[in-house]
């Protein structure tokens, strides 16, 4: 076991080295070579690994709590089981690095590119995603409570199962994302475009979706009670057995939308949304004496 604590390896070529079980607490490996490196087992807590190159490195059940990774390359790298809660990677680029089992708690990805990435059952907790790029990435049970993802690109990624809950999605770009089973109560998806999503069975209770894309989206079954959806876009969206009791339902688009079975029965502001060419049955429940057909144009809001 190798001991570099505090170590000056800043501009150092370790490409391919073996650095297994070393001590890099602290150490300065800002803009290293470190492409195809082995660091397993290894701690680094508050390394500076900034503008460092860790294409293809193995860093298997690492420890980088608080460590600097910040514009680093991480490109294919392997993080199986790692530690890094606080660890700064603003700006990193994590494209196909596989994350699975990592603890990335409270950690700044902000701006970070993360496209098919693997961060399936990753614990990202408070984390700060603000404008990263998360396109076709692979979040499947991965713990985002709580995550800033404002503005985040996650189209056509998968967050089968993932937990949400109270995170902010404002803005995101969520087209064809699989949310099938998430759990997003009390989530702000307002302005987020979720054209074509999956949401069968997630839990959307109290969250916000006001002025959000929902065009074709999935929305079987899903848990809508209490959720804020003013002025949402929901046209040809499907909403089979959705629950939207005590959800704000005041200017929403509903055109060609599928509400066979829903629940609307203690829906708030429904004289206001646009029902046309919807398509529901006997089953689809309405506040007692309101007419689907009867709409008034809701030009403000609260």
């Amino acid at each position: 076991m190798a001991n570099l604590v505090r170590a000056s390896l800043q501009d150092s070529d370790l490409a391919g080295a073996d650095l297994r079980w070393s001590d890099l607490r602290e150490a300065n490996l800002a803009r290293a070579d470190l492409a195809g490196a082995d660091l397993r087992w290894s701690d680094l807590r508050e390394a500076n690994l900034s503008d460092a190159n860790l294409e293809r490195a193995y860093l298997h059940e690492i420890d980088l709590r608080e460590a600097n990774l910040s514009n680093a390359n991480l490109t294919g790298a392997k993080l199986m089981r790692a530690d890094l809660p606080q660890a700064n990677l603003t700006g990193a680029n994590l494209h196909e690095a596989d994350f699975e089992m990592v603890d990335l708690s409270n950690a700044n990805l902000k701006g970070a590119h993360l496209h098919d990435a693997y961060l399936e059952r990753t614990g990202l907790i408070n984390v700060n995603l603000i404008e990263a790029d998360l396109r076709g990435a692979h979040l499947r049970r991965a713990n985002l409570e709580g995550a800033n993802l404002t503005g985040v690109n996650l189209r056509e990624a998968n967050l089968r199962e993932a937990n949400l809950r109270g995170t902010n999605l404002r803005e995101a770009n969520l087209s064809d994302v699989n949310l099938r089973e998430a759990n997003l109560r009390e989530a702000n998806l307002s302005d987020a475009n979720l054209t074509g999503a999956n949401l069968t069975g997630a839990n959307l209770n109290i969250a916000f979706f006001v002025k959000a894309d929902l065009r074709r989206a999935n929305l079987t079954e899903a848990n809508l009670r209490g959720a804020d959806l003013r002025r949402a876009n929901l046209p040809g969206a499907v909403l089979r057995g959705a629950n939207l009791g005590g959800a704000d339902l005041r200017g929403v688009n509903f055109i060609g939308a599928n509400l066979i079975g829903a629940n609307l029965s203690e829906a708030l502001g429904i004289q206001h949304a646009n029902f046309g060419r919807a398509t529901a049955d006997e089953h689809t429940a309405w506040p007692e004496g309101f007419n689907p057909n009867f709409r008034i144009p809701y030009n403000s809001i609260d």
